[in-house]
């Protein structure tokens, strides 16, 4: 066993293999071959023990403090590329979101899929409620649905822009936004209302040409940079613009990676990004600064995502 790291940071990549990086020297400590697919995406439980990385179109579960190449679990069902995972906040089970047209939920203490929602086109991307009770998705046909874990149906259904592929979607931490990014370089922005019903309604609150390119991930800021509200948003531009939350005006444009940047991640005070890129670096950025401060140079071909927890675990919160 190795002493647990209090930031885990990790990237995926084309060249089949997940490193895992000292975040403040930028050394690489640990490398995966992930010998039968490319990493789709990236995530860490809540509790720091276990790295899910989506691939095609398995999900494998990683040990963090273990050197072992071998996954500790596999999760099969899925029939194609795995684009999105995530976990409850208390660590019970994972989602998924795959190009065969589904989202998934899984028990991680058991094998096999527990539930299966059909959204009839390749889903790239899912979030989930911080009522734990919602999952959303979006997909290539460029809709958008919420699916009900307690009704155990697609209570939602929004089409932003017929035709346009949801790239990726971000909910607020409270619960009070949510942000969809399309090919067309835009963001959708609603207000979130709750309903008589735990049912979520969607208010049209604004709309944001973000980018020329296509947007790859938005992500909105964490609870611990409040007052502070950023949305950040990694486009095939080959940059990363930050905006204020309040009026969606251009914060910083981050600037140095030489190809598209897939992926982004805050830290946990959101005083920090790190993102992914096709150039196969990952990056460190001040978001007071906007500059990079720190290259993780390593992989040999694109670097497509990255996973990032440097905040308390849940039983010590």
């Amino acid at each position: 066993m190795m002493a647990q790291p209090s930031v885990i940071l990790a990237t995926g990549s084309y060249d089949h293999t997940i490193r895992f990086w000292e975040a403040k020297s930028g050394r690489c400590y640990r490398t995966i071959q992930v010998q039968e697919s490319q990493v789709n995406r990236l995530e860490i439980t809540p509790d720091k023990r276990y790295l899910a990385a989506a691939g095609n179109p398995h999900i494998r579960l990683y040990d963090v403090n273990s050197n072992s190449p071998q996954p500790v679990m596999s999760y099969d069902s899925h029939t194609n590329n795995v684009m999105a995972v995530g976990f409850q906040c208390d660590g019970n089970w994972m989602y998924s979101g795959s190009e065969d047209g589904t989202v998934k939920i899984w028990d991680l203490r058991a094998p096999g899929c527990q539930r299966e929602y059909e959204s009839r086109a390749a889903v790239n991307t899912v979030v989930l409620h911080p009522n734990q009770t919602e999952l959303i998705s979006g997909d290539q046909n460029g809709n958008i649905r919420v699916w009900d874990l307690t009704a155990n149906s697609c209570s939602c259904e929004l089409v932003p822009e017929v035709d346009t592929a949801v790239r990726s979607l971000t909910v607020m931490w409270d619960g009070s936004l949510v942000v969809a990014a399309n090919n067309h370089g835009t963001c959708y922005v609603w207000r979130l209302l709750r309903g008589t019903q735990t049912m979520t309604n969607f208010e049209p609150l604004h709309k944001l040409q973000a980018h020329n390119g296509y947007i790859l991930k938005c992500l909105l800021s964490p609870e611990f940079c409040e007052p502070h509200r950023y949305l950040a948003t990694a486009s095939s531009d080959h940059t990363v613009k930050i905006w204020n939350v309040d009026g969606f005006t251009l914060e910083k444009t981050l600037t140095g990676h030489q190809r598209w940047v897939w992926d982004c991640v805050f830290s946990v005070d959101g005083a920090y990004l790190i993102t992914a890129s096709s150039d196969s670096t990952a990056r460190l950025w001040s978001m007071s600064t906007g500059e990079d401060i720190r290259v993780y140079q390593g992989h040999h071909k694109a670097t497509v995502c990255c996973a990032l927890h440097d905040g308390a675990e849940p039983s010590a919160a």
